[in-house]
């Protein structure tokens, strides 16, 4: 098997087999394309064509350079043209006896020496690989979509394979500017593993009505910086693909988190498999087509249309960064601001925590010192939650714990004018508990602001089920004017971001507590293969492992769900003070400042 894998075999010209012999093209190795439709094989040649051309025109490539490309990609419609490969990825739809055909006739096609692999995210390359007359030449060579973009590349060895042939396909790999991460057969791998758990969380979320797919899709676009919604990247996987994934991880692990929400199997059943086919969770132009259209399915847009209260004045309960953020933001946006804590020596402590805030604004351009000295004259410093007495909505940015919030609400309640609007920034607590703890639980609703404030454009605004429509209406009228983005939810744990969030960082966890892969590796495969601006253990360690360990409670204490409780390794690490970058040593160490 030591062959140097110049001529590759690509079976199956859908969106990620052409993708992959796009690579490998650019990458100079002969190409051969087969699919057993013409049409696809037409499809993909038109698809490089169109590529090379963008390539040409932004300078990338020269004509001669695309002239080349263009002429190392042959397709064919019959396997007997992979005889001369020296490797071939199949690359055909989820279906293992579909494969096992592939790979049968393969194995009297190809020569010994060369290598057989799967593009399998779902299935066993053990299985593959038994029932191969080669076995030891049978690998896992799983590519992301799109293959041209997404730098990972997971290599899946069996028990059976040779190692010459990891190698050999790993050498490949890093030859087409890729990044191979070796990991062990079972289903979903470790990207995979970890993404569709969330996306059929999301999926089973937009399902029950708890939100619509567009906040959705926004909350964790911006409140986790991913570079797509979860509902928008199930239309373009497939929604057949990734029920048929969800079945064989379930099937392996019967982790109730990757049981198929039921609406997936509803889509794929009626064919409306995502953008392939023009409809999905939203309905596109046309079949294969990324631009989205209207239907029935518009977002409710009931509240942030007018009836709100008029807001003039906010107070921000708090001295901590949340607190100091929030109150710069609505500063910013020309609210005055009353900034409250237990002391005046702590709110003018916040206050100077802003004006260095905005002094970096200054200087970086973002922002005139004439703004700065006007923003910073909007905010008043309070030593106590009775300047309040006139605010139009006050915004408690206190620690995460009831019984203090619930204190303050009762304060609220007693101090504020009648009509004043009062807000919750809890990220975990029931906002129906700060409500009750008043006179007034019609006002109440939550604010989830995302850290850091300034900076992030994410607003959860939480409705319980007795806040008023007009108190909805006016909490999404000023967070557009505060130029964040609401989202609306209802009052359950973790609302939407953490609800979606903090059960992937928990499989994460376990899966280094299963020894199934390294940190270091689960988190190269979140950023490349998945888009994540951070792997989830890098995460975990900014965040706080014992925020995280209160999140997962909360979590397992609302669902009930076994799937959902927080990994022993993260309790064990908690409990030894091991929480992060605030100590300096959390599932990685730091050097102390």
């Amino acid at each position: 098997m030591d062959v140097p894998l110049n001529t590759v075999a690509v079976v199956g010209l859908g969106t990620m087999g052409t993708g992959i012999a796009e690579v490998l093209a650019r990458a100079g190795r002969e190409v051969i394309g087969i699919d057993i439709s013409e049409r696809a094989g037409r499809q993909a040649v038109a698809s490089l064509e169109a590529s090379t051309a963008r390539s040409v025109a932004r300078e990338r490539i020269t004509p001669q350079e695309r002239g080349d490309i263009l002429a190392r990609f042959r397709t064919f419609t019959d396997l007997q043209a992979a005889a001369e490969a020296e490797l071939v990825i199949e690359v055909v739809p989820e279906s293992y006896e579909l494969k096992h055909q592939v790979f049968q006739a393969l194995d009297a096609i190809v020569a010994p020496t060369a290598i057989l692999a799967t593009g399998t995210n779902a299935l066993s390359v053990t299985r593959l690989a038994a029932d191969s007359a080669h076995p030891e030449r049978v690998i896992g060579l799983h590519f992301f979509n799109p293959a041209p973009a997404m730098k990972l590349v997971e290599i899946v060895s069996s028990v059976l394979t040779a190692p010459p042939a990891v190698d050999a396909v790993t050498a490949l790999a890093l030859d087409l500017g890729k990044e191979p991460v070796a990991v062990g057969d079972r289903p979903g791998f470790v990207a995979d593993g970890l993404l569709f758990g969330y996306l059929n969380q999301a999926a089973a979320m937009y399902e029950s009505k708890y939100a619509s797919r567009e906040d959705i899709d926004a909350a964790m676009k911006l409140g986790c910086g991913l570079p797509m919604g979860p509902l928008e990247l199930l239309d373009l996987i497939g929604i057949d693909t990734a029920r048929t994934v969800l079945e064989a991880m379930y099937a392996s692990s019967q982790d109730r988190l990757h049981a198929p929400a039921p609406i997936l199997g509803q889509l794929a059943e009626a064919g409306l498999t995502g953008r392939k086919r023009g409809r999905g969770f939203y309905t596109y132009e046309g079949e294969g087509s990324a631009v989205t259209v209207a239907d029935a399915q518009t977002p409710d847009t009931i509240a942030g249309a007018g009836g709100g209260r008029e807001v003039r004045s906010v107070g921000v309960a708090g001295s901590g960064t949340m607190a100091s953020g929030i109150a710069e933001v609505f500063a910013k946006a020309g609210y005055h601001v009353v900034l409250a804590a237990r002391s005046l020596e702590k709110a003018e402590t916040a206050k100077s925590r802003i004006a260095t805030s905005l002094s970096r604004s200054v200087d970086k351009g973002r922002l005139t010192a004439e703004a700065r000295e006007e923003t910073l004259n909007r905010i008043t410093a309070a030593g106590a939650l009775e300047a309040f007495a006139e605010v139009d909505l006050a915004v408690e940015a206190v620690a995460e714990d009831l019984e203090v919030k619930q204190q303050l609400f009762a304060s609220l309640d007693k101090i504020c004018k009648p009509g004043a609007v009062l807000a919750t920034t809890t990220s975990s607590l029931p906002v129906v508990a700060c409500a009750r703890a008043t006179s007034r639980p019609q006002d109440v609703i939550g604010m989830h602001f995302f850290n850091p404030a300034p900076a992030m454009k994410l607003v959860e605004v939480v409705r319980t089920v007795l806040t008023s429509d007009e108190v909805h209406a006016t909490v999404r009228e000023v967070t557009a004017k505060i130029r964040k983005h609401p989202v609306d939810c209802g009052d359950r744990a973790g609302f939407i971001v953490n609800a979606l969030l903090f059960p992937y960082l928990n499989n994460a966890i376990k899966m280094v507590q299963e020894h199934y892969a390294t940190l270091d590796d689960i988190d190269a495969a979140m950023k490349l293969g998945g888009g994540y601006p951070m792997g989830p253990f890098e995460l975990l360690d900014v965040v706080g492992l014992d925020v995280s360990l209160a999140i997962e409670k909360v979590l397992h204490a609302e669902f009930r769900d076994p799937g959902l409780a927080p990994a022993p390794l993260l309790e064990h690490l908690v409990a030894a003070g091991c929480l992060g970058r605030k100590t300096g040593r959390g599932f990685r160490e730091y050097a102390r400042r």
